[in-house]
């Protein structure tokens, strides 16, 4: 069933030619038609929200436009939004791993835009940005668009550091603020910095920093 639905005969239009089976259908031609956009089978356009909470909703089309409400759980597609409060996108993901880190490091950026190891490192770090297990990180950017994470290692009086950045199983070579690193701080948690701007399908332009906090 297409959105808008068109109804023959209303109530305002009822009389004793219109026979009460045909009102019945069309109760029954506006509940399959919300029911459709509670399990998203039906889609709506052309809506202004104002001043409501909406919730678990995909807008689409840049005719969807949201004003004044609380929003939650939602993503946007080719929409305007203004003046919204958006639940818990203020905030940024954060993964914390109790491990040391070492050797080859995923970074799922779907997932997280920190990821803090709080152990002690055991051996110098390669980082390695995609999307996630399933999704390289050129597949979820779009061109002329960039990602920024921050990645922070721990030491002990052994320091270790990040001596290779990749994106998606390929090395990158980042431009460092101050020079690339060439070793750790000892005893200290040392926060990377990589902001990942996409240039084309498959090439990035890359900025580095780190900061050793003690």
């Amino acid at each position: 069933m297409a959105l808008p639905i068109s109804i023959p005969n209303t109530f305002a239009n009822a009389n004793a030619a219109i026979p009460l089976s045909q009102l019945d259908n069309n109760f029954t031609t506006v509940a399959d038609a919300i029911n459709g956009i509670g399990n998203g089978s039906e889609s709506l356009s052309n809506v202004s929200i104002t001043g409501g909470s909406v919730a678990n909703v995909v807008l689409s089309s840049s005719n969807a436009n949201v004003t004044g409400g609380s929003i939650s759980n939602v993503s946007f597609s080719d929409s305007n939004v203004a003046d919204v409060l958006l639940t818990n996108r203020n905030r940024e993901l954060v993964t914390i791993d109790a491990n040391g880190a070492a050797n080859t490091i995923n970074y799922d950026v779907n997932t997280q835009q920190v990821l803090l190891y709080q152990g002690n490192a055991t051996a110098n770090v390669t980082l390695n940005l995609r999307g996630n297990g399933s999704a390289t990180l050129d597949s979820v950017m779009e061109t002329n668009s960039s990602v920024t994470v921050a990645f922070g290692l721990t030491s002990n009086a052994t320091a270790y550091y990040v001596e290779l950045v990749q994106i998606d199983g390929t090395n990158v070579t980042p431009l460092w603020q101050g020079g690339a690193p060439t070793g750790g701080t000892a005893n200290s948690t040392e926060l990377y910095v990589i902001n990942a701007v996409k240039t084309a399908a498959n090439t990035y332009t890359v900025f580095g920093s780190v900061t050793a906090f003690e």
